[in-house]
């Protein structure tokens, strides 16, 4: 993978080149970025820097050899481990080395796709993956052999808030000490899952989200037009998975904004007319059928929706990026109903029910309380 071929986060690149160029390559490093940041990309990138001798700042000048092997994704001293539940195929114990073909075509279909693209490749939407302990067991064991090639080992560990406190104990001491050459590139989107210890063993390196310009650019190079490029640059927020999925027409927040608005206008109605409330309990009964990781990018999805209403409704457009195609549904006009005396209790009722959710929770009972509390929310003075 070419670091020119990787959007924006130049300053990153240069820092990573410079420290593999001088010898200087941390053991550990820890890549925290947003969704479609490009943590996964740039790692590869690396760690092909690394391991195929390549020089003047690109993947093109070392071993031809090594480079294809990294194109495909097969270099014997590149490893893997990432989130993974039991399947149909895979019945118990799910480590990566179970999966690695659908991950490779995963990665080379959607480098800057994220957990819930990797749960629908492998079909377990209603199942929450992790990191666990069986998977700790092979990265040690991996890891304890000599390089195929004799120069360095890389273990790229995506998604590594999903390790688990077990499997985190277990690889403390190996990332601590690891092995003469060998290099862990962690990488996750949520740094407070981390266990300190874990932390305190990495080099830190945090990825901000991406320029509109560098997704206005790469959109075009999709043969985009300009005018459309920048729209949608603008509604990703710096997230080029979103923005990729919204050229497409192929985003999961199309069928989540039509769930979001069947919802609220259900909970206006629901004042003063108790028959509407069978149309808040049909309606969680139809969100309860889908999957777990579903349930919860939906409920994130609502905390965006309302963040963005609060900030119109105090005038700050600047920074309000979201746009709803629903017929009749205006996001200024929904905006005055959320405000300072209910933002608060609004965003902890969805993250509690995030917190229910993630731990197996009735979701038509989860989702039918929310209902509910939102309808008192909604009209709060």
């Amino acid at each position: 993978m070419l670091f020119s071929e990787i959007l924006g986060q130049s300053h990153i690149k240069k820092h990573l080149v410079f420290s593999a160029d001088n010898g200087r390559i941390p053991h550990a490093q820890l890549f925290i970025g947003p969704e479609g940041s490009g943590t996964l990309p740039l790692a590869i990138a690396f760690a092909q820097y690394i391991l195929c001798g390549n020089k003047d700042g690109e993947n093109d000048s070392g071993n031809a050899a090594c480079n294809a092997k990294f194109n495909a994704l097969t270099h014997p001293d590149l490893h893997f481990a990432f989130p993974v539940a039991t399947t149909s195929k895979i019945k118990q114990h799910p480590v990566s080395n179970h999966f690695l073909e659908e991950w490779r075509s995963f990665v080379k279909e959607q480098p800057y796709g994220n957990l819930f693209d990797w749960y629908q490749v492998l079909g377990i939407e209603n199942k929450q993956g992790q990191i666990g302990v069986d998977e700790a067991q092979d990265i040690v064991k991996s890891l304890s052999l000599k390089s195929f090639e004799g120069g360095y080992k890389v273990m790229i560990i995506w998604m590594a808030d999903k390790l688990n406190t077990s499997a985190s104990n277990k690889l403390l001491k190996l990332i601590e000490e690891p092995p003469n050459k060998t290099v862990f590139l962690l990488i996750a989107e949520d740094e407070e899952q981390i266990i300190q210890t874990i932390k305190s063993r990495c080099q830190i390196l945090h990825f901000p989200p991406l320029a509109e310009k560098d997704i206005v650019e790469a959109l075009e190079r999709r043969n985009m037009n300009s005018n459309e490029a920048v729209k949608i640059a603008h509604r990703a927020n710096g997230n080029f998975n979103k923005a990729i999925d919204l050229m497409n027409r192929d985003s999961e927040d199309l069928v989540f904004e039509r769930w979001f608005v069947a919802w609220v206008r259900s909970a206006f109605r629901a004042k003063g007319n108790k028959k509407v409330i069978h149309d808040l309990i049909n309606w969680s009964e139809e969100v309860a059928k889908t999957g777990r990781e579903t349930q919860k990018k939906f409920l994130g999805y609502c905390l965006d929706v309302f963040r963005q209403a609060l900030l119109l409704n105090y005038k700050a457009d600047s920074l309000v990026y979201m746009e709803m195609e629903t017929e009749g549904f205006k996001l200024e006009k929904f905006a005055p109903f959320v405000n300072g005396s209910n933002i608060v209790e609004i965003s902890k009722e969805i993250q509690d029910a995030i917190y229910h959710i993630e731990r197996n929770g009735n979701a038509k009972i989860i989702f039918t309380d929310l209902s509910i509390k939102l309808t008192r929310l909604l009209h709060k003075k």
